[in-house]
């Protein structure tokens, strides 16, 4: 009987103690769902919006305490060189404007996770739109530190310049320049978006137009370059002549626009240089005779004549070129012989004083004669110079202004004055004869030396021809001819009215008075007898 009181009394127990666990197990479903439930309308425990607590808080609590917060509004801005300033959400008149971001967080969240929020927290990030006045943010940003002028460097642009002789590229600076509407516009869309913080780009600044890397440099640094690069070799015998970079630097103009030329008025003067150095049309020569001593003797058309306006245009071809080039000047005169002896061994000499001269071919006396030379009584003397054969015409017929005379050969060497025979002198040659019965400026010679000069001399071979003595030359020939002796008859005259005004005595000579172009044209008659 007692064993079926006890077993009773266990089973009771056990009843109270399963009716208590499922009414515990109850109260705790009770309990998580109801909180479940709670936590659909409100926010986990431990939950932060933007790091504000708002666990426990509905939509609308949670919006009252974000915008209350809010009205300690603060907006970060970093700055390119990461310099930070910030600007208060009340300068700004700043308002928090709710848009549904807070219920759609809280519709977002799981309500049956209550428990691990507990322990875990619950962290949410949303836009929290701000409502702003657009003057006062305005004002706001152009307070900044960054917008004031003592901390303000404008931007400057990339540059090309003649640095020690070298064109160099001068970087652009970046300066910090901000652009005021940008970096309002920047801060609009922040504050309207809630941001705290904003992160300003090169976007935000005044760029400079030039840089390093613009087409304007670099096709400028191009063409510069290229031109330095040019050379051009001048082939001249005796000579090493030339221009590179050291003469074209001086040449290169760069405008503002940065657009590269050449200087005209340099190249000009460069090739004003290389005639004044190679020109030997006119130059004073040192000269040995056949008398073996050596005279100085000018004036008369022989010698290297550089085309200048030529030569300049080629000077510029050849820099815009940006090459090498070998070659000679641009000659619109050429002398026989290359180098310094631009004469050369196979010329005529005429001694004028010694009434005589001689024809040497390649080094070789070929052929020697007396001569008469320019009546020097009568103010006819012949032109001294260098010269060189214009043209040989067999026969011809040598015209003056009272005389008419035939001749067989007629070899021109200056205007209108040449060599040729003579039968009128009957064979008197040589001597003093010139001084008062010479010719009217041209060389006579013997028939026999005439006609061998002539199957022998070339046009274009120099003659040399000299006195030995002082002489005023005032022939017009020998004027034209730019005679080395001649002295202009005007001039000399009020030279020596001014000199006695003066009450000075004696005459001045002048010579080497350049005239007009010498030589003569093919099949003009020369000055005879």
């Amino acid at each position: 009987m007692y064993g079926i009181r006890e077993k009773r009394r266990r089973r009771r127990r056990i009843r109270i103690a399963v009716c208590s666990v499922a009414a515990f197990v109850f109260v705790l479903a009770a309990i998580y769902f109801g909180m479940t439930a709670y936590f659909r309308t409100h926010f986990l425990f431990r939950t932060e919006i933007n790091g504000l607590e708002v666990g426990k808080l509905t939509v609308q609590e949670a919006e009252e305490k974000i915008a209350e917060d809010e009205g300690s509004y603060l907006l970060i801005i970093s700055d390119r060189d990461k310099n930070l300033h910030q600007i208060n959400g009340s300068d700004m008149g700043c308002n928090y404007k709710p848009d549904g971001s807070i219920k759609k967080a809280l519709k977002k969240q799981n309500p049956y996770g209550w428990i691990k929020a507990l322990f875990r927290g619950n962290r949410i990030d949303v836009k929290t739109p701000m409502e702003y006045d657009e003057a006062k943010l305005t004002k706001a940003v152009q307070e900044l530190d960054c917008f004031a002028s003592e901390n303000v460097t404008p931007p400057t642009d990339a540059s090309i310049e003649l640095v020690d002789g070298e064109y160099q590229v001068i970087p652009e600076d970046n300066g910090n320049e901000l652009i005021l509407d940008q970096v309002v516009t920047a801060v609009e869309q922040a504050v309207s978006e809630g941001d705290g913080e904003l992160y300003l780009t090169d976007e935000d600044y005044v760029k400079p137009e030039l840089t390093t890397e613009s087409a304007t440099i670099t096709d400028a640094m191009a063409t510069i370059n290229k031109y330095l690069n040019a050379q051009i070799d001048y082939q001249i015998s005796d000579y090493d002549e030339k221009l590179d970079a050291d003469d074209i630097i001086g040449m290169i103009r760069l405008q503002d626009d940065y657009s590269v030329t050449i200087d005209q008025d340099k190249i000009a003067d460069f090739v004003q240089r290389l005639a004044s150095k190679y020109n030997t049309y006119a130059d004073v020569r040192k000269f040995k005779t056949s008398s073996g001593d050596t005279i100085e003797i000018g004036g008369g058309d022989y010698g290297w004549v550089i085309d200048k306006e030529k030569e300049a245009a080629e000077v510029l071809a050849n820099i815009e070129s940006g090459e090498t080039t070998k070659r000679e000047p641009v000659y619109n005169q050429r002398a026989q012989v290359e180098g310094l002896d631009d004469i050369g061994n196979t010329y005529v000499e005429v001694d004028y004083t010694k009434q005589h001269l001689w024809y040497y071919e390649n080094g070789e006396l070929k052929l020697d004669s007396d001569i008469v030379s320019g009546n020097i009584a009568s103010g006819n003397g012949s032109p001294d110079g260098v010269f060189k054969i214009v043209y040989k015409q067999s026969p011809a017929v040598l015209v003056g202004e009272d005389y008419e005379s035939n001749v067989d050969y007629f070899m021109v060497f200056a205007y209108n004055v040449g060599f040729h025979d003579a039968s009128w002198r009957n064979g008197q040659f040589g001597g003093q004869y010139y001084k008062t019965m010479g010719s009217h400026g041209c060389v006579n010679m013997p028939g026999d030396k005439a006609a061998s000069l002539y199957e022998m001399i070339q046009k274009d071979t120099p003659v040399v021809a000299y006195y030995r003595e002082p002489i005023e030359l005032t022939a017009n020939n020998c004027k034209i001819s730019n005679a080395y002796s001649y002295v202009d008859p005007e001039k000399k005259a009020e030279e020596e009215k001014a000199a006695q005004a003066a009450g000075q005595t004696g005459e001045t000579t002048e010579g080497n008075v350049a005239g007009g172009d010498a030589g003569a044209a093919e099949g003009d008659a020369g000055t005879a007898q």
